[in-house]
């Protein structure tokens, strides 16, 4: 599980896109980025002085040649990486420059032809996206039109470096552009899928400019391309489907989580659903600590099997309604070890998963179990999966105790921050629940919210009683039962 989720899902959803019609969006930004480069292409070719160079069968051969290599995909993010660099390089010194975009934007829409006559392939829709494609040979173009459009050789490596400059820097605000127009793709995910693309044209550049100095002193030369991008499409298909492999095993180990999750909910109602409730909490949390993609994954999967290992701990331990005795608690604190068990044995992702199922009820004093981990030996995931679950608890409504309201679960939260939980995490969770729409995060379900609000919670003094954190939601309300306040935490249900 080395790709990145984001990517994946960029990937994902390219796929899907490729057969289906434009939606309103998308189909207003493809299609107005198409016409604005035909309008550009055809000014260009306008303008551009005449060198005495002529559209010829070298010419036809090269939107040829692009065609067969834009076929070539590399998938990356919302985009692909394709060879075309080997060809578009020898057409800057071929084809009068002024006509370079045209042939490149004919040269993709040949491309996309056979896909377009394929059940699954392109919709024929998508030629809009297809033209649109062609608009980062606009800028290496004018560059040579600007230089005079120079014969490859030695004088012509200085403005062909400034060609490729251009081309990057061109392909990439456009695209930025195109992407967030018609997808809302963030323009932060795409910079590392550019930077394999560019690292791919800059390692094409070289060998394109060899194939135009061989096509200067023997026209056929450029034929020579042929068994390469053969080549590299044995590879484009390896690629494609180990993705797609990828992309399955993705889906597997979800849909592995959410079976499991369905299992804990069989098992212990309150405990399934609290287990999906933390999940929109976790996330805006990880969000807000801005953590990376792969992370957010685990943190979600985390999130929905932190309770687990309860299937393991016997129902006259769960259901009993009187106090836990010393042995009881002791069966009680091995859930997270056993939640870890069940995982490794399912092996790959959720066995990393099951070593941070494990860390969930670590305290940031260290006082937690079942290893005593303190600070920042405590996993990032499973402090954010224990502040959320002690949120979402405390503002449950229990047998046993009502429901806090969540400006007292919120002052609870800061009053432990840096004894039971993590300063920044719960500064984190304060700030999602604030800025969150009811609609969109559901830390606690909203009926129980409004009538928690009405009711606050029973006081004891100065403190709040809640039976919640440490293992009161992932046992069902079976757990470290504790009352926040300022003289600290203590028990509420001693072993009898």
């Amino acid at each position: 599980m080395g790709q990145d989720p984001r990517e994946e899902r960029l990937i994902e959803e390219r796929r899907e896109r490729r057969s289906r019609a434009m939606t309103g969006r998308e189909r207003l930004s493809r299609w107005c980025a198409a016409l604005a480069f035909a309008a550009v292409a055809a000014g260009l070719a306008a303008t551009a002085p005449d060198d005495g160079r002529t559209v010829s069968a070298v010419s036809a051969v090269l939107v040829l040649l692009y065609a067969i290599a834009s076929r070539i995909e590399f998938e990356i993010g919302s985009g692909s990486a394709l060879p075309t660099q080997l060809v578009f390089v020898p057409m800057l010194f071929e084809i009068p420059a002024g006509l370079v975009p045209a042939a490149v934007a004919i040269g993709f829409v040949a491309g996309g032809l056979p896909s377009f006559v394929r059940r699954d392939g392109l919709h024929p829709e998508r030629v809009a996206a297809l033209i649109g494609n062609a608009w980062y040979s606009v800028a290496p173009a004018a560059v040579f039109v600007a230089a005079g459009q120079p014969h490859a050789g030695a004088q012509a490596v200085p403005w062909l470096l400034a060609a490729v400059a251009a081309q990057f820097a061109g392909d990439f605000v456009l695209t930025v552009v195109r992407e967030w127009t018609a997808l809302r793709v963030p323009p932060a995910s795409l910079v590392a899928p550019f930077a394999w693309i560019f690292a791919v044209d800059a390692l094409l550049t070289p060998v394109g400019f060899g194939l135009a100095l061989a096509a200067a002193a023997w026209a056929p030369a450029i034929l020579c391309v042929l068994p390469l991008l053969i080549l590299i499409r044995v590879f484009a298909r390896e690629r494609r489907e180990r993705l797609g492999q990828t992309l399955e095993l993705s889906h597997a180990y979800r849909g592995t989580v959410f079976l499991l999750g369905d299992l804990v909910e069989a098992d212990d109602e309150y405990t399934g659903t609290h287990s999906r409730a933390v999940v929109d909490l976790v996330l805006a949390t990880c969000d807000r600590l801005g953590v990376d993609a792969t992370s957010r994954r685990n943190a979600e999967f985390v999130a929905l099997l932190h309770d687990i290992g309860k299937i393991r701990i016997p129902k006259s331990i769960i259901n009993k309604p009187g106090p836990l005795n010393a042995e009881e608690w002791a069966i009680v604190r091995t859930h997270t070890i056993e939640g870890q068990r069940l995982l490794e044995r399912i092996g790959g992702l959720l066995a990393e998963i099951g070593w941070l199922v494990r860390s969930c009820h670590e305290r940031w004093d260290g006082a937690g179990y079942p290893d005593g981990l303190a600070g920042d030996e405590i996993p990032i995931i499973a402090r954010i999966v224990y502040c959320c679950d002690a949120f979402n608890a405390m503002t449950t409504p229990r047998p046993y105790r009502p429901a806090c309201s969540v400006d007292d679960a919120l002052e609870e939260l800061r009053r432990n921050a840096g004894t039971q939980f993590d300063p920044a995490v719960v500064a984190a969770v304060e700030a999602a629940i604030a800025s969150s729409a009811a609609a969109e995060l559901d830390p606690a379900p909203a009926s129980l919210v409004a009538a928690s609000r009405r009711a606050p919670a029973q006081r004891t003094g100065t403190a709040v009683v809640l039976a919640a954190t440490v293992g009161d939601a992932a046992l069902g309300g079976r757990g470290d039962s504790t009352t926040f306040g300022a003289s600290g935490v203590t028990d509420l249900r001693k072993p009898a």
